[in-house]
């Protein structure tokens, strides 16, 4: 049986408690405590999840090959659209946000914070319709469930959008081709 080739990686010390791994940027990132001395240790206790996440962003790199953005959607029209999505799912879901905000952001499509202020990244402009609302009503689920991504949030999820799955692997495609875009 073949052996499968190492995932390249890299590695930033930080003074942290607690290492963990990240793939954000589509390559493997350890985030290690200063001073830290099982780099291996830690690679092959999540063997299986660095595959199967590395899996997952190859996948999603060929499928933003043919993936479509939306590039005549204006700041003004996506905000437009997304306050209308935002009080369709407050009423559906009986629940409020506080502010809405509008900026680019890194590494998320949206979040929703301790204090119920929405914010969401310019970048879903180049998305779908359908794209946009689930984004959206993912976090007006965490104004009702929590922050965390437990089995009630996916449970709630999964009400409204019963192939969820297949929306987080669009989600993943369309952020890579967007960042095929530069700044914009």
């Amino acid at each position: 049986m073949a052996k499968k080739p190492e995932i390249p990686y890299s590695t930033s010390y930080r003074d942290i408690k607690y290492p963990r791994l990240e793939f954000k940027t589509g390559t493997l990132l350890l985030v290690l405590p200063k001073n830290y001395e099982k780099e291996k240790a830690l690679l092959q206790k999540h063997k299986k999840w660095i595959q199967r996440k590395n899996h997952n962003i190859q996948t999603a790199l060929e499928q933003a090959k043919t993936t479509q953005l939306n590039q005549t959607r204006t700041l003004e029209e996506l905000k437009t659209l997304t306050n209308t999505i935002v009080q369709q799912y407050q009423n559906e879901l009986n629940t409020t946000t506080n502010k809405t905000f509008y900026r680019r952001m890194k590494t998320k499509w949206a979040s929703l914070s301790k204090h119920k202020n929405l914010t969401i990244n310019t970048l879903i402009r180049y998305l779908p319709e359908s794209l946009m609302e689930y984004i959206i009503y993912h976090e007006l689920t965490h104004a009702k469930h929590g922050k965390r991504h437990n089995k009630l949030f996916w449970d709630k999820i999964q009400k409204k959008y019963p192939d969820y799955q297949s929306f987080e692997k669009s989600l993943l495609a369309y952020w890579f081709q967007i960042q095929t875009l530069g700044n914009s």
